[in-house]
C-alpha cells in the first residue's frame, strides 16, 4: 500500500474540512469530511457529486464522521479521458482514505456507489469494517436489469422528459408533492460530456459477481421495493453471494429510498453500524 502525503485539507463553512487526494494515475479527487468519530464513507450514484448525500449525511454524525468524495468526472474532481470502471472508482476511494490516514472505515454506497463499494470491500477487506449497499446490483449477466421501458425513457432525446422520468424513478408522487425540490440525485449538471459517458460505461460494465464471496465485512443490503431503476430482485442475489449479509426492504419506496424513507433508513443503518 502506498501512503500518499497526509492531506489535512481546508476548513469548510460547516465545521468540516475539504481537500484533495491525488490518485496513482494523477487525478485530483475532491473530498468533504464532516463531523467527528469513526469514518463513514458515503458513495453517491452515477454521474452525481457528493451533494447526493446533503439531505441525510448529518443523520450519521452522532457516532461517525462522514466522508464524501466527488468521484472522478464530477464536482471539483479531475475528469480524465479514460479508465472508467467501478474498480477504478474503488481504488479512488482507497486513495482518499490513504491521504487522510484512515486505515479502516465503514462504507455506505448507493446505486453506482454501491457497485463501487462492493469492490472496495472485496479488494481491500482490511480497510472496511462494515458495509452498507443501497439500491444496487452485482452487475454482469447474473444481475436483474431495469426493464426496456425505463431504459427507453432515460435514453430519450428531450432533456426535460428524461429529467421528469428520472425524478419519478427516484421518488414517489406523494413525496414529490411534499418536496418541491431542488433534488440532489438527478446528476451533476456541470459534468463534461465525456465524463458522463465514462460513468455510464463504468456502471454498465460492473460485474462483481465472482468477487462478492471474498467480502469479509458484515454487510447490510437496503432497497426500495418499488425501485424500477435498479430492481429489488437484486437484493437476494447480493445477500446470497456475500457471506455475512442481511437485507431490509422499504415498502413503497423507489430508488432514492435513503431520502424518502430517511428516518427509517437512517435508523437501520445506524443500528447496523453500532
Amino acid at each position: 500500500m502506498t501512503h500518499h502525503h497526509r492531506d489535512h485539507g481546508t476548513p469548510s463553512q460547516d465545521g468540516g474540512h475539504d481537500g484533495f487526494a491525488r490518485t496513482d494515475d494523477g487525478v485530483d479527487l475532491a473530498y468533504q469530511r464532516r463531523g467527528t468519530g469513526r469514518t463513514l464513507v458515503l458513495l453517491a450514484g452515477q454521474a452525481n457529486n457528493h451533494r447526493w448525500w446533503d439531505g441525510v449525511r448529518e443523520d450519521f454524525h452522532a457516532a461517525h464522521s462522514t466522508l464524501t468524495l466527488d468521484q472522478r468526472g464530477t464536482g471539483a474532481s479531475g475528469a480524465p479521458h479514460g479508465g472508467w470502471s467501478t474498480r477504478r472508482f474503488a481504488e479512488d476511494v482507497i486513495a482518499v482514505l490513504d491521504a487522510l490516514g484512515v486505515d479502516e472505515a465503514d462504507v455506505y454506497g448507493t446505486s453506482m456507489g454501491g457497485r463501487v463499494a462492493q469492490w472496495v470491500a472485496a479488494l481491500h477487506p482490511g480497510r472496511v469494517r462494515r458495509l452498507v449497499l443501497g439500491c444496487t446490483s452485482p452487475g454482469g449477466p447474473h444481475a436483474v436489469e431495469r426493464d426496456g421501458g425505463v431504459r427507453r425513457a432515460l435514453a430519450g432525446s428531450d432533456p426535460v422528459a428524461v429529467r421528469t422520468a428520472l425524478t419519478e424513478l427516484m421518488y414517489t408522487p406523494a413525496w414529490l408533492a411534499r418536496h418541491p425540490g431542488p433534488y440532489r440525485t438527478l446528476g451533476d449538471p456541470d459534468m463534461p460530456r465525456h465524463a458522463r459517458h465514462g460513468h455510464l460505461l463504468a456502471s454498465n460494465g460492473h460485474d462483481a459477481w465472482d468477487a462478492l464471496p471474498s467480502i469479509t465485512a458484515p454487510t447490510l443490503v437496503l432497497h426500495g421495493d418499488e425501485d424500477r431503476l435498479t430492481p429489488p430482485d437484486n437484493v437476494p442475489l447480493l445477500t446470497a453471494r456475500i457471506p455475512d449479509a442481511r437485507s431490509r426492504l422499504f415498502p413503497g419506496a423507489r430508488h432514492a429510498y435513503f431520502e424518502e424513507c430517511r428516518q427509517e433508513a437512517g435508523a437501520v443503518v445506524r443500528d447496523f453500524l453500532t
